[in-house]
């Protein structure tokens, strides 16, 4: 899928609408997810990754039992590679409002690698009292990667069965940020995304 592609754009919306969320395999092609992963690990090698806490302002903590993660935000200086994948989903992003996904304002991506063993515990994308993401994204480079190697994407959205998407380089998963519950499956080899939200302008914090 071209995300500068209208009719690309419209069938995801079609699966937002229908399904609450949309799979669209080679997304990305494989030369330029694979430069992705050469970015995040140059990242990681100079220690711009830190370990993914849970909880909010003063309440942050990091707790590897909910969640394993070390994230990395997407803010300048960026790789090159970073900057036209920025402007692909920038391109999207607009496709998405013009589409009848109106007011998506922004995006905020980072990278997200998960070492064997670690996962992040069933949750939804919306920090809590607050609403200003409305479509999630996750882009994966993992190469060769295996149903044995666990680390699945595990949906939940109340009406059927859990189901489990697998993180295969390449792949785009997008869902509403308000509706869809989501784990990640520990990984018995280190896992690797590219994840973020289109968000609409912040509103009042959600009373209780």
């Amino acid at each position: 899928m071209d995300a500068d592609d209208p009719a690309g754009a419209n069938l995801l919306i079609e699966d937002l609408r229908a399904e609450g969320m949309a799979v669209r395999d080679g997304f990305l092609e494989s030369s330029v997810w694979r430069t992705l992963a050469a970015c995040a690990e140059t990242r990681r090698g100079r220690g711009d990754f830190a370990a993914a806490r849970v909880g909010a302002g003063r309440t942050l903590e990091r707790r590897e039992d909910i969640r394993g993660d070390f994230i990395c935000w997407l803010a300048p200086p960026l790789f090159a590679a970073e900057a036209r994948l920025l402007g692909m989903l920038e391109g999207l992003r607009l496709e998405l409002n013009r589409g009848g996904i109106p007011g998506l304002f922004d995006l905020e991506l980072h990278y997200a690698w998960y070492p064997p063993g670690t996962g992040y515990a069933r949750h939804l994308d919306r920090p809590q009292n607050r609403n200003a993401r409305v479509i999630s994204l996750v882009l994966y480079l993992n190469e060769d990667w295996a149903t044995a190697d666990g680390g699945a994407l595990r949906c939940f959205d109340g009406v059927r069965p859990a189901w489990d998407i697998q993180p295969l380089g390449g792949r785009l998963v997008a869902f509403l940020s308000e509706t869809l519950e989501h784990a990640v499956l520990p990984a018995r080899r280190p896992r690797l995304s590219l994840t973020g939200w289109f968000r609409r302008r912040e509103e009042l914090p959600l009373r209780q």
